[in-house]
């Protein structure tokens, strides 16, 4: 990888690190194909469960506004055109890429979370935060519309009214605060984060690697899906899984009465 992002592995953990702290680990279009260059990296099978962090004190203040101020000489739509294919690329690069990975990614937030980097937290399946991070919607501050999937996370995780609140209000929220309205899992010590977003890390990738990858497109699938359809693939994935080595360990495994040997197939 290139300066601006590093993907480091432990065992079956992937760690991919925003590095760039002088800027607050803000997204360049630089950082975002190096992003989504990691992202790609950690599909690969030895790779069970992939973490997301950023360096120094941030872990991602969003788009760098330093671009959008030079695009202003372009003129008003050539302004507008480079807008719009910036947040494109965080969407297809970033967004659905975290999506898609078919394993967990647990964002490990160590500092503020603003705007683009706000939504990415939001994006991943676990969410793990320094009692020093802040989590800032941010995009009204500047007149811009929401975007990087933050309408569709938000409203889901804590109900219409509180989401537009965020965005309308435009105040940062403590990490404690994020924690009771359910946009956090955990929330520590600054200097326990790592120790804590590894542990967390390396439990799940000693999981049912496989298992998690199909409920995580499940649970995405079933915002537009009706029950019918969504019982039906459920039984699917069941009976896909139960071709897997983890499946029929974890039934020996109970029925033996010892602990599983998990390998991810």
């Amino acid at each position: 990888m290139a300066d601006k992002v590093s993907l480091a592995t432990e065992g079956g953990v992937a760690v991919v690190t925003l590095n760039a702290p002088e800027a607050r680990n803000a997204l360049t279009n630089e950082t975002i194909d190096e992003l989504a260059e990691a992202l790609a990296e950690c599909r690969s099978g030895r790779m069970r469960a992939v973490v997301l962090t950023g360096s120094g004190n941030a872990f991602c203040s969003g788009a760098d506004l330093r671009e959008f101020y030079s695009w202003l000489e372009l003129g008003e739509e050539e302004f507008s055109t480079q807008v719009h294919d910036i947040a494109d690329r965080i969407h297809t690069k970033v967004i659905e890429r975290i999506r898609s990975l078919p394993k967990p990614v647990i964002a490990s937030v160590n500092g503020v979370a603003a705007g683009a980097g706000a939504a990415i937290a939001l994006a991943c399946d676990f969410r793990i935060a320094s009692e020093e991070a802040r989590f800032f919607l941010a995009f009204a501050n500047i007149g811009a519309t929401a975007d990087s999937g933050s309408t569709y996370y938000l409203p889901r995780l804590m109900g219409q009214a509180k989401a537009m609140e965020i965005y309308l209000m435009k105040q940062p929220m403590s990490a404690q605060a994020c924690l009771e309205a359910g946009l956090f899992n955990r929330v520590c010590a600054a200097d326990k984060l790592g120790e804590h977003t590894m542990e967390i890390a390396h439990q799940l990738a000693s999981g049912p690697t496989a298992a998690y990858g199909r409920v995580k497109g499940l649970m995405d699938r079933s915002w537009t899906q009706d029950l019918h359809i969504q019982l039906k693939e459920e039984a699917e994935m069941l009976g896909a899984s139960g071709l897997t080595h983890d499946f029929q360990e974890g039934v020996r495994a109970f029925i033996e009465k010892r602990a599983p040997e998990y390998t991810g197939e």
